[in-house]
């Protein structure tokens, strides 16, 4: 059935999905460690049947997300947001069971408003894994939370746990144990006195041959040290090589390298690869034949990558660029107005399901 299906969409695979999963399950069982699906990389909300089995709920970074998570994905709900407006912030705590503020000032503006709710409070710890720069939390002048002991120390009245996230694409174990002691050797103090602490995301250990017993027994360890519940927000994690972007080579040219133009486009499908300067995978990439697959937008860089072939690329071929669920259907648009990818789901019999189409009529209605 894919091959009748019009490129291009997102085909998300349940059976691969399922083994992210299980390394949820494993770990949650292992380490008593909760693990909460993070929904600004990952949103896709007809999966979430499988998800949940193995999850123990959402974290969110808006209120659309803190009512999508509430409403698609149930379990715990947490809400987080750099800064919440005065208008949504009763929205918020409808949706959620726990609120994490992302400063002092936020925590005390709502103090009134959320007196009834669990609260907590973000940590910046002022180190991270990140190489870019643009994502790095801990960058000079950060604005993503509280970094001075003293003044947190002043308001643990007032919340009953903390958030950190300062792993970013972090498959190194040794390296996530190594930046936890030193968080730990800085607020240690602090943990002892609170209920929960949320880890954040961007620990890749769902990836291949990463040493998940040694992570549990990190996991478990500071748990007991500090008497609290530990929560992981997993992104890419959870559904990391899950997923394909299907697309169809319309044209062909040279101009110095051979060159292929696809149905879609980096800027509007996968903006992650033009921001971060990245290039898409492309299965198998192997072959005497080299090609620059490119984008059908105008933007001059929208281009995947240079990918080889066993064999000359014609038109109406198949690319299958692989790894392609994180942070792309959260962000894809209507640049060029360039078809927006459909979303497939192959079961976990083999079927393969048609979840969702765009058209004309979804481009115009989010224009006016």
């Amino acid at each position: 059935m894919s091959e009748s299906l019009q490129t291009p969409y997102y085909l998300i695979d349940k059976a691969l999905l399922l083994r992210n999963m299980e390394k949820m399950a494993y770990v949650r069982e292992h380490s008593g460690a909760k693990t909460l699906l993070a929904l600004k990389c990952f949103a896709t909300w007809s999966v979430f049947d499988l998800m949940r089995e193995y999850m123990d709920g959402t974290t969110s970074s808006s209120l659309y997300e803190v009512k999508l998570g509430y409403e698609k994905f149930g379990g715990e709900t947490h809400a987080y947001s750099v800064a919440y407006a005065d208008d949504e912030i009763s929205e918020v705590l409808a949706n959620s069971d726990k609120i994490i503020f992302n400063s002092i000032s936020q925590l005390q503006r709502f103090a009134e408003a959320s007196k009834e709710h669990v609260r907590g409070l973000r940590i910046n710890p002022g180190l991270s894994t990140s190489e870019f720069p643009l994502a790095d939390p801990a960058r000079p002048h950060s604005r993503l939370g509280e970094h001075d002991p003293v003044k947190i120390e002043a308001v643990l009245d007032q919340v009953s746990g903390f958030m950190l996230h300062n792993n970013c694409e972090n498959a190194s174990f040794e390296r996530f144990d190594q930046i936890l002691t030193t968080i730990e050797n800085k607020f240690g103090h602090l943990f002892h006195r609170v209920e929960w602490i949320s880890l954040g995301g961007g620990i890749h250990f769902t990836g291949k041959d990463y040493p998940l017993d040694k992570f549990c027994a990190r996991l478990k360890t500071f748990a007991e040290t500090y008497g609290v519940q530990v929560y992981l927000e997993p992104g890419e994690a959870a559904i990391t090589n899950s997923t394909t972007l299907e697309v169809t080579v319309l044209d062909t040219l040279f101009n110095g390298k051979h060159l292929a133009i696809v149905d879609s486009s980096i800027e509007a499908h996968m903006l992650d690869l033009l921001i971060y300067r990245e290039t898409a995978k492309l299965a198998p990439d192997a072959g005497e034949h080299e090609y620059m697959v490119c984008g059908k937008s105008c933007l001059a860089g929208d281009i995947f990558g240079e990918f080889r072939f066993e064999r000359p690329l014609q038109i109406g071929d198949r690319l299958s660029f692989q790894d392609a669920a994180g942070y792309t259907m959260v962000k894809k648009n209507w640049f060029n107005g360039v078809k927006m990818p459909s979303i497939a789901v192959k079961q976990l019999d083999g079927r393969i399901e048609l979840i969702k189409e765009f058209g004309y009529g979804d481009f115009v209605d989010g224009l006016s």
